[in-house]
């Protein structure tokens, strides 16, 4: 073999190898120093804007409940009136201030005194009352506000209020005076503060006590919670873990804090640009380096091999026609190819072998199933035949003679494996015919032929095992008068025989010892063998399958393709 002084597989290979692991490395380190720097960018932008998002809630509840103290600045100062210039000046504040749902007085025991409100009036019995709370105001002693709640004192209108509350000068009619502000100005606010696309912003007090959370619903449902209780023990500052950013803030002159919730996972999208463009640059530059080194090895060992690879699977496609031209590439290479290049030669020559010495086999294997004859069957025969011409039978003789001679002449045919259906159906009439005169009328038979049949060609001797055996195991050991019936007809490209009788029937476990039998003495060439051969002449898809009820009787199928004359020599 030719050796070309090239670059070896060894060297080629551990090249590969380390320029694959520089890559690697590089790529990882990459990876790692990009992921951190990304991270990092991520954790501090997502504090900044939760914070800035934060502070800007803190401001406008700041700003509102210092809208509080300055409306009941206003309505302190109202109260101190005679009931005509209170009326005017409260009705002037409500028009002025149109997000002031009411305006409330309550007597020293807490019964409601007047109720100020734009074109409204509270409702004659009021069952509670959760604006005024008069344990918490004696408690209090100065201006409280209470949480966001429900309006309960009109009829038909329930609005979302905040209320503040605080005590009188003595000497007034009334001891307390509450105002009710519409909170849904703030909660709007707070619901549209949007920190990612789940981040939220919630109030609450300092104890921990939910004032307003945008989820509400699902917090009262048990679906969500939120760990204020921790929150309330945190100063005010932005805390971060792998998952969540927490950043607690107090709203200035007030008990309550706003809490602002955001999630880091989301905001990995507000710095992927940076990611990507740094990503963009190395993978380009580390993409086209592999690149370039991939196609140089290729020319040198990926494009002989994989040559080498699509030879051997067209080979193993089809070993029979192919051919082998030899692959170029590193000197491993070469002689690989060389080597399979005669392993090819040699294979194709030992195929060609095998297939001659098969084919010489399966002739001379057919040729022994078909010369087996049952000697116990020519000499009953035999013996008939003389006790007929003994007892003056000649004419009965002479038609028993006639038929075993036409039963040989058919199962020598020339030599010939298959021979037409005709010919086959008229060998198993006169083995039919014998068995008559020996069982002495003890059964009937028929045949049902389609004629479309019978031009087609089949293995002799294939029905007249079938036959004995329906004869010997079926209707043998029958009391009643036997019938068989030999049906010949088309199935697609197929040809079918069906060789019924009426006898007593087979178990499983007989129908399968009758198909593994060896040929014996009363079997003669055997169903077995019968099956053998349709197996070896056409292929496994084709032979015998037997179907028996005991006491019913037995249904034996015979199937083989159809085959025209001139056909079968090539099978």
């Amino acid at each position: 073999m030719k050796r070309v002084s090239r670059t070896g597989l060894r060297i080629t290979t551990i090249l590969v190898s380390m320029v694959v692991g520089v890559v690697a490395v590089i790529l990882c380190c990459c990876i790692v120093l990009f992921l951190n720097r990304y991270r990092s960018a991520m954790v501090q932008s997502a504090r900044t804007s939760t914070a800035q998002a934060v502070s800007q809630v803190s401001n406008t509840v700041s700003n509102y409940l210092q809208g509080m103290d300055q409306a009941m600045s206003m309505v302190e100062h109202s109260m101190l009136e005679d009931a005509d210039n209170r009326d005017r000046m409260l009705t002037a504040f409500l028009l002025f201030r149109p997000d002031v749902v009411a305006v409330t007085s309550y007597s020293y025991t807490g019964q409601l005194l007047d109720c100020w409100c734009l074109d409204r009036e509270p409702r004659e019995e009021i069952f509670e009352n959760l604006s005024f709370d008069l344990e918490r105001a004696r408690s209090a002693g100065s201006p409280y506000m209470t949480a966001p709640h429900v309006e309960t004192i009109f009829e038909e209108y329930y609005p979302w209020v905040v209320t503040m509350t605080m005590p009188l000068e003595p000497g007034n009619e009334a001891a307390w005076v509450s105002l009710d502000l519409s909170f849904s100005s703030i909660s709007s606010y707070i619901n549209n503060v949007s920190i990612g696309q789940r981040g939220y912003c919630f109030l609450m007090d300092k104890e921990g006590n939910i004032v307003y959370h945008p989820q509400q619903q699902l917090l009262y449902a048990g679906l969500k919670t939120e760990n204020t209780e921790a929150l309330a023990a945190l100063a005010d500052d932005a805390y971060a873990d792998d998952t969540v950013i927490y950043c607690v803030t107090s709203v200035a002159d007030s008990d309550w804090r706003v809490v602002g919730v955001s999630y880091v996972d989301e905001l990995v999208n507000r710095n992927v640009s940076e990611m990507i463009r740094l990503s963009v640059v190395l993978a380009v530059f580390l993409l086209g380096a592999a690149v370039l080194t991939s196609w140089l090895l290729s020319r040198l060992l990926a494009r002989p091999l994989r040559g080498l690879a699509d030879a051997m699977e067209r080979f193993e496609t089809d070993a029979d026609h192919f051919t082998y031209r030899s692959v170029g590439g590193t000197r491993e290479v070469q002689e690989l190819s060389g080597s399979f290049g005669h392993m090819v030669l040699r294979i194709q020559q030992l195929m060609a072998t095998v297939r001659e010495e098969e084919v010489n086999l399966r002739k001379t294997e057919l040729r022994a199933l078909q010369a087996q004859i049952n000697p116990h069957f020519l000499y009953n025969t035999l013996d008939s035949i003389a006790w007929m011409c003994e007892q003056g039978r000649n004419a009965d003789a002479v038609k028993m003679v006639h038929a075993l001679a036409r039963l040989f002449r058919i199962s020598i045919s020339k030599g010939h494996e298959l021979i037409p259906i005709a010919k086959e159906i008229e060998h198993a009439e006169s083995y039919l015919q014998i068995q008559e005169y020996r069982y002495k009328n003890q059964f009937t038979y028929r045949f049902e032929v389609d004629p479309a049949c019978l031009d087609y060609y089949c293995n002799k001797i294939t029905l007249q095992p079938i036959i004995e055996n329906a004869i010997n195991h079926g209707l043998d050991l029958l009391v009643d008068e036997g019938s068989i019936t030999v049906q010949v007809c088309q199935d697609g490209e197929d040809i079918v025989f069906y060789v019924r009788d009426n006898g007593v029937g087979m178990s499983d476990e007989l129908i399968r010892s009758i198909l593994e039998r060896e040929p014996d003495d009363r079997t003669g060439i055997g169903i077995r063998n019968v099956d053998d051969r349709l197996k070896i002449y056409f292929g496994k898809q084709y032979g015998l399958r037997i179907t028996s009820e005991p006491d019913v009787g037995t249904c034996v199928e015979i199937r083989m393709p159809k085959i025209q004359e001139g056909d079968y020599e090539a099978k």
